[in-house]
């Protein structure tokens, strides 16, 4: 089979992983991993290789830019300090456990572990967020999750490079301290410069298909221009997103809001797919090139490596749980988060692309890279299959899987938005006044609390049965050939904004699998 053929093969077997993960509730990304490791060993199945700093770039780029675009600046402020406990805290701890291990259990040299520990310690930006929107979980839960998640590679990619370039240079040095300690504000600075200058070329470019190319374009350059300067590219995209995301939503053409966002949550969910069922793959890969007696001993040497990143990471948490619960400066504003909670955040350690990437990127002669690499993905493919598959029941065990507070923000936010609408329109007269005046005491006087949800919900019916009966007599017109293509899908895309705002919530959502 070409490669062509091999994809396309691959994507079809995808959509159907899928929809077996919609009807059974098993998270996509572990379904999808557990299925490229049988896959690869059917006889004929295609060698399919990934290039380590290629799927860094192509993988992880959008799935960080997209992630943070939607992570407001605000919220890492109110939350740094459990982001800290994450993202660097709990990194350090988890390497700093596998170094350990892999100097006394596999006589690995001190670098060569401490590389081996910055390759396994970061759970994974897409499988915690895939995972994490599998079931409904308290949103400072999720936000804390997802705040991790772009911020941990940072940490654990800077202790990888630190330690490869130890091997390269045979010891610390001046340069090498120099080089590490200005990764982290360098890749800041990068990223807010470049953020400035995609502000002055997307109002020349919004609304049109070019346009997304560019954001693509812009993205992977980006990640691509930290890297050959020796910068964090993760905490420049980060970044780079955020800088653009705050200033964006006054600004930018809601057509075109409209249209990068459908781009970016197919594009991503797309790489999000071909990464994890990629990762299975490359099982052959690993296993084929070991000697039996070898296998066995990097077996029992990886199975203590995924025993000793779920404890500590579990245990860390229970203790910084119990900790800012007697010292509120540990946790801020916010009030104490209970013991369920932090399970449930401990128990999402879930690895994948970038731990996987990192160790095949090892130099060909690094100590033991062998070993390295075949517990990296042991890693990879034990917590997302036993954390991934297991996360849903542990979140409705503990009573976690409820109303996760968005509805009510929802009708605080509305009903603060009419009542700014309804004060702009103040006693205009005339009846286009009167229809918004209506408009929007209906929806504010529904979503207030205690309100009567009645009249808004009448409104809303009239209002679908009206587009219904629109729908009809445009297919009438377009069969009596009185509207042409053009106009019929103007029309069209009118009729389906409008449907669109009438439409809940849950009926507006799209599943991802």
């Amino acid at each position: 089979m070409t490669f062509f053929e091999s994809l396309l093969a691959l994507l079809g077997v995808a959509v159907l992983l899928l929809q077996l993960a919609r009807r059974t509730s098993i998270p996509y990304p572990a379904l999808l991993a557990a299925a490229g490791v049988a896959l690869a060993w059917l006889p004929g199945a295609p060698t399919i290789a990934l290039d380590p700093h290629t799927a860094l770039a192509l993988f992880i780029a959008p799935i960080l830019i997209d992630a943070a675009f939607d992570f407001p600046v605000g919220t890492v402020m109110r939350l740094w300090r459990p982001l800290t406990a994450l993202a660097l805290v709990a990194v350090l701890l988890s390497a700093g456990a596998v170094t350990w291990l892999g100097v006394a259990l596999a006589g690995l040299p001190v670098y060569a572990a401490l590389a081996l520990g910055a390759i396994v310690a970061p759970p994974d930006a897409a499988a915690a967020t895939a995972i994490s929107g599998s079931v409904r979980m308290p949103r400072r839960t999720v936000a804390v999750l997802k705040g991790e998640s772009l911020l941990n590679d940072a940490s654990a990619l800077l202790l990888y490079t630190a330690a490869i370039l130890v091997e390269s240079h045979g010891g610390v040095d001046g340069g090498l301290a120099l080089r590490v300690g200005v990764a982290v504000p360098g890749g800041v600075l990068l990223g807010y410069l470049l953020a400035l200058a995609m502000r002055r070329i997307q109002p020349l470019i919004w609304g049109t298909l070019s346009g997304n190319i560019f954001q693509f374009v812009s993205g992977f350059a980006a990640w691509l221009v930290a890297e050959r300067l020796g910068l964090s590219a993760v905490l420049c995209l980060v970044t780079f997103a955020m800088t653009i995301a705050r200033s964006a939503g006054l600004v930018t053409p809601p057509r075109a809001r409209l249209h990068d966002f459908a781009v970016w949550e197919t594009a991503v969910f797309l790489l999000n797919v071909l990464a994890f069922l990629l990762m299975g793959f490359q099982a052959r890969t690993i296993v084929g090139g070991m000697a039996p007696e070898r296998l066995r001993e990097a077996a029992v040497f990886a199975a203590a490596v995924v025993a000793c990143l779920i404890v500590v990471r579990m245990a860390w948490v229970l203790i910084y749980n119990r900790l800012a619960f007697h010292f509120p400066k540990l946790r801020g504003d916010y009030p104490a988060t209970g013991l369920a909670q932090s399970v449930v955040v401990g128990w999402c350690g879930m690895r994948g692309i970038v731990t996987l990437a990192t160790a095949f990127a090892l130099p060909g002669h690094f100590p033991q890279r062998d070993l390295i690499v075949l517990t990296a993905f042991a890693v990879v493919l034990a917590t997302l299959v036993v954390q991934g598959m297991t996360l849903a029941p542990l979140v409705r065990w503990l009573g976690l899987d409820g109303d996760d507070g968005l509805g009510e923000e929802l009708a605080r936010a509305r009903v603060a938005m009419a009542e700014a609408a309804l004060a702009r329109i103040g006693d205009a007269p005339g009846a286009a006044a009167d229809h918004w005046r209506y408009g929007l005491a209906t929806k504010r006087d529904a979503m207030r609390a205690g309100g009567d949800a009645r009249a808004g919900e009448e409104k809303r019916q009239l209002g679908l049965a009206a587009v219904a009966c629109q729908r009809e007599r445009l297919e009438e017109l377009r069969e009596a050939q009185d509207v042409g293509a053009d106009s019929f899908l103007v029309l069209q895309e009118e009729l389906d904004f409008t449907e669109m705002s009438l439409r809940t919530e849950e009926e507006r959502r799209i599943e991802e699998a």
